[in-house]
């Protein structure tokens, strides 16, 4: 066999989203479900596992990401400490964290995306496609709360529209279009332009996305009439690039309450904290 053509193994491997893992990673990725399972969390499996079920893209990552309902962090936590894990409210407006600190690995336990937004509900693990975790059956979200929720990481470091594109390339077909337009309620600029940029990206595919939907979201832009209040949303999309139009440039920061979900003391404590 030629020395730089990868064995059948190695294929094997780069195909699994855990296929890199050590040993210890993949005992407590493991070990997580069913702390989660014994404690009566639910939860649904995100991140590089529902990415790779529902789009083909593989992610070698030493994280797992698992949404779980705002009301349940606390019981997540207390299994994990209960188990000799580390566990922590690291942004207590939208995610904890357990740690195996002798592996270097960690679960995020996500009950709403950073920005207020996405907000996990009993919706999120009743429409859960059956998947796997390191051979495990476990609950993958379901394509079309993935693609909500990535849709508004937009900074300069981390963009998911590429996720997104292969998302729909993949899964257009499949999509529960009337429940990708309801997540979207009040942002549905948001999906339009991602949907444009699929048209851009593949043009021999454009016409996946349905000539209804897209007559739809347009309709609804078309309605919505400038507001009078001077409110700036990039925000919610990256928070550090929009921090001028806030502090210096009279806008309203559309995370915070009237307008958005956040207190603004969620958002200084969001703003100041390291984001690693």
């Amino acid at each position: 066999m030629n020395a730089m053509q990868p064995s059948n193994d190695d294929a094997d491997l780069a195909r699994d989203p855990a296929g890199l893992l050590d040993a210890g990673t993949q005992k407590f990725y493991l070990h997580a479900l069913d702390l989660m399972e014994a404690a009566g969390v639910r939860y649904v499996v995100a991140g590089a596992y529902s990415l790779a079920y529902h789009a083909g893209i593989v992610r070698h990552t030493k994280d797992l990401d698992c949404f779980i309902k705002q009301g349940d962090l606390d019981r997540a936590l207390a299994a994990f400490e209960a188990a000799g894990y580390r566990a922590e409210k690291t942004h207590p407006h939208w995610l904890g964290k357990a740690f195996c600190d002798e592996h270097g690995a960690f679960v995020d336990l996500i009950f709403r995306s950073a920005n207020g937004l996405c907000v996990v509900d009993n919706e999120w693990f009743d429409r859960a496609v059956a998947g796997h975790v390191l051979g495990r059956p476990a609950p993958l979200c379901a394509v079309e709360e993935v693609i909500w929720s990535k849709s508004f990481v937009c900074a300069r470091d981390r963009f998911d529209g590429a996720d997104i594109n292969h998302l729909l390339r993949s899964q257009a077909d499949l999509l529960d279009w009337d429940r990708l337009v309801q997540n979207f309620s009040g942002a549905e600029e948001m999906l339009l332009a991602h949907l444009m940029m699929f048209r851009f990206v593949y043009p021999s595919e454009r016409e996946k996305i349905p000539r209804r939907v897209l007559e739809r979201l347009i309709e609804i832009d078309r309605a919505r009439r400038q507001g009078d209040e001077k409110v700036c949303r990039g925000t919610m999309l990256v928070w550090d690039q929009y921090e001028i139009d806030v502090n210096e440039w009279g806008y309203q920061d559309a995370r915070v309450k009237p307008v958005g979900s956040l207190t603004q003391a969620e958002v200084d404590r969001w703003t100041a904290a390291p984001k690693s």
